[in-house]
C-alpha cells in the first residue's frame, strides 16, 4: 500500500466502524468497544497524514464526511435516548448551534465555492467533547455536561462562520482565530 493512502485508510475504517454502530446495541459492550475504536481512528488518521507529510485537501474533506457518517449514525441510535433524557430546552440551544454551524458552512461555500470546514481547535475540542457524550449519558452530571458541549459548540462554530467572514481567501491550516500566521500563512 502506498504511504499516501494510509491516512485515509484509517479514516476509511472510520466509516466501516459506523455503519456497524447501526447494528448494534446503544450503552452495551459492543457499542462501546465499536464506537471507541472508531473514535480512535479520527484522531488517529490525522496524527498519521501529518506524521508522514501525506495530508491533503481530498484527506480532509474524507475525514469531514467520515465525521459526519459517524456522529449523525451515533445521534440515530442515541436520538430516543436523548430526547427521555435530555431537557427540551437543551434542544433549543442545539438548534441555535447547528444555524450558526450552517451559517459558517454556507458562508465558505458562497465566498470560496466549494465546501469548508476548518479543523480548528475549537472544533477538535468540540469533537471530542461531543464524542465523549455516550459516556456521560448515564452519570448524574449528563444534563451539565451536554449543556457544556452546546456552549463550546456554539463558540467554535462561531469562530469557524467570523474566520470564514473575514478571510481574504480560504486558508485549510488556520487553526484558530486569535492565531495571526499559520503553518502555512497566506502573509509571506
Amino acid at each position: 500500500m502506498k504511504k499516501s493512502m494510509i491516512a485515509n485508510c484509517i479514516t476509511v475504517l472510520r466509516i466501516v466502524g459506523a455503519i456497524i454502530l447501526l447494528f448494534l446495541t446503544p450503552f452495551s459492550i459492543p457499542f462501546y468497544i465499536t464506537y471507541s475504536l472508531t473514535g480512535v481512528t479520527d484522531v488517529l488518521d490525522g496524527f498519521v497524514a501529518r506524521k508522514f507529510g501525506i495530508a491533503s485537501e481530498t484527506g480532509a474533506k474524507l475525514d469531514s464526511a467520515a465525521d459526519i457518517l459517524f456522529y449523525g449514525v451515533t445521534l440515530t441510535k442515541l436520538l430516543r435516548y436523548l430526547l427521555d433524557e435530555l431537557p427540551k430546552q437543551i434542544w433549543w440551544v442545539v438548534c441555535a448551534v447547528l444555524i450558526i454551524r450552517m451559517c459558517a458552512y454556507f458562508t465558505a461555500a458562497f465566498k470560496y465555492r466549494k465546501f469548508a470546514s476548518l479543523h480548528t481547535y475549537l472544533n477538535k475540542v468540540t469533537g471530542l467533547s461531543v464524542f465523549l457524550i455516550p459516556y456521560f449519558l448515564k452519570a448524574p452530571f449528563a444534563v451539565t455536561y451536554c449543556y457544556a458541549v452546546c456552549v463550546i459548540g456554539g463558540i467554535s462554530s462561531l469562530e469557524e462562520l467570523f474566520i470564514h467572514l473575514t478571510a481574504g481567501s480560504y486558508n485549510s491550516k488556520k487553526k484558530s482565530l486569535l492565531n495571526i500566521k499559520s503553518h502555512n500563512s497566506e502573509i509571506a
